[in-house]
């Protein structure tokens, strides 16, 4: 008789795990399309700016709006999922992003390229943490390791395939393309979000905070500008420093009003769970910054230090994103069996140590060692990122999910400028220092290093988290 029970708990298990997968996997599909659109008009802002008869360099007005508007409107995506259901704001940020895309890829001049930019970027605004916080709604904890591999994917290759596909694109076609590749993409995530995906709302509606608002998008916007800035030194140093101390102050009254408020557009008592702490704010932020500077300088390592083709320089980044997605099958037996403190020190090491060996290589040194790091240091960057991403909501209850979605996603946009932002710099001083008119391979030696030794940093606060830390997620014992 006690069968029966049995049976339909077994089978409610299963259709809750394939119910989260499948979520997962529709989001990985918005994100992938939102990751890729980021990094692929790269490729093809001289041609853009042949088109609307103006500079290449002014071109970068466009990735800029897009940037500030992201700032501006992700701290709205809690209380608007909250609000009106995560589904249908789900719904909302693609078919912005999408209507965007093709507006963006028929412009005519920079000022409506820039205003489709401007609508994209609320789109990309709303997609990144409301596509989380459905994730978290439809996933237990057991099954939450997954799910998240699934959203971390996009994450992981888009940066790396956009560069290649937008060459490919604006050569053999034009740069329009690069915008209307969206449009497939969009319509496919659309139908599987209004078809599998469940709804939800809130119960009950908060007031909408006004100041806290105003506060968190304002210091976002600030403080992204000026670390964007970090890496144009031409530009001037004193409103880059200034942007970013605006931007510190502002954030700190933008802290201070949502502790005190009844109501705060943000619940920041998840930086009170020492899981999410350290994977976002703390360690995961250091961390995070060291290996979002890895994909920004290897194309330059190969290209302007080893004087590579840039299609030879493709295929040896190519190596490093076979090794991220290589790690996807093992990572969670790994996170099983080790648990997450043992992974992310031990592991966060080798790839602090793969990055510092990156400024190591030469044009001398054999083909296939150069492969073999890049796969170490692909491998390594996937098992950290997916395990950072996911010890963040690890201990993460209910009520605090979409505020902690939100928080995370800021941090994250964040330490991805900063990353850039601080390998431009480094590189950059260690020129200007040697009185050189390009980077040497010194440069990328010194940068490599220093990115390595605030990765190697990083990997050793995690030795604070106690050994059963998001066991209940990882399914890890320790008494294995």
């Amino acid at each position: 008789m006690t069968s029966i029970p049995d049976n339909e708990a077994v089978s409610q298990s299963t259709n809750s795990a394939r119910q989260s997968r499948r979520v997962a996997l529709i989001v990985a599909v918005a994100f992938f399309m939102q990751l890729l659109d980021s990094t692929i008009i790269s490729t093809s802002l001289p041609q853009m700016g042949q088109s609307f008869g103006v500079p290449a360099v002014a071109m970068s007005i466009g990735i800029t709006a897009y940037m500030l508007t992201m700032a501006v409107f992700v701290p709205l995506s809690a209380w608007l999922a909250d609000r009106f259901g995560a589904r249908n704001i789900f719904l909302v940020a693609i078919a912005l992003f999408t209507l965007a895309s093709i507006a963006c890829g028929f412009s005519q001049s920079l000022t409506e390229f820039v205003a489709a930019r401007i609508v994209q970027g609320l789109g990309s605004a709303l997609m990144t943490p409301v596509g989380r916080i459905l994730v978290l709604r439809n996933a237990e904890k057991s099954e939450l390791l997954n799910a998240t591999a699934l959203i971390t994917w996009p994450a992981l290759f888009a940066p790396v395939v956009g560069p290649v596909l937008g060459g490919f694109i604006t050569t053999y076609l034009s740069w329009h393309w690069n915008f209307f590749i969206n449009v497939p993409l969009g319509l496919a995530g659309l139908a599987l979000v209004a078809r599998f995906v469940p709804g939800d709302r809130e119960s009950e509606a908060k007031p909408f905070d006004w100041p806290g608002f105003f506060l968190t998008s304002l210091g976002l916007a600030v403080m992204l500008y000026g670390l964007e800035r970090l890496a144009h030194p031409e530009d001037g140093l004193l409103p880059t420093i200034g942007s970013i101390a605006i931007g510190i102050v502002i954030g700190w009254l933008a802290v201070r009003h949502l502790l005190q408020v009844r109501h705060p557009l943000l619940d920041l008592s998840a930086f009170k769970i020492l899981t999410f702490a350290i994977s976002t704010l703390a360690a995961g932020t250091v961390f995070r910054v060291a290996i979002n500077a890895t994909p920004f300088l290897l194309p330059l390592l190969f290209q302007v230090g080893f004087g590579l083709r840039p299609v030879d320089a493709g295929l040896l980044v190519l190596a490093y994103f076979l090794g991220n997605l290589g790690m996807k099958t093992v990572t969670t037996p790994t996170l099983r069996r080790f648990g997450f403190r043992t992974v992310m020190v031990v592991n966060g090491a080798i790839a602090s140590l793969a990055i510092m060996a990156c400024g190591a290589i030469s044009p001398q040194t054999p083909l296939p060692l150069t492969v073999a790091l890049m796969l170490v240091a692909g491998l390594t960057r996937s098992m950290q990122f997916t395990a950072l991403n996911t010890l963040a909501f690890a201990d993460i209850g209910a009520p605090q999910r979409s505020s902690a979605a939100t928080l995370s996603s800021m941090l994250q946009q964040m330490a991805m400028l900063f990353g850039v932002a601080i390998a431009a710099a480094i590189l950059n001083l260690s020129q200007i220092v040697r009185h050189e008119a390009v980077p040497d391979l010194v440069d990328f030696r010194i940068t490599f290093i220093a990115i390595g030794l605030l990765g190697l940093a990083a990997a050793m606060r995690f030795l604070v988290l106690p050994a059963n830390a998001g066991a209940e997620v990882s399914g890890h014992s320790t008494n294995n």
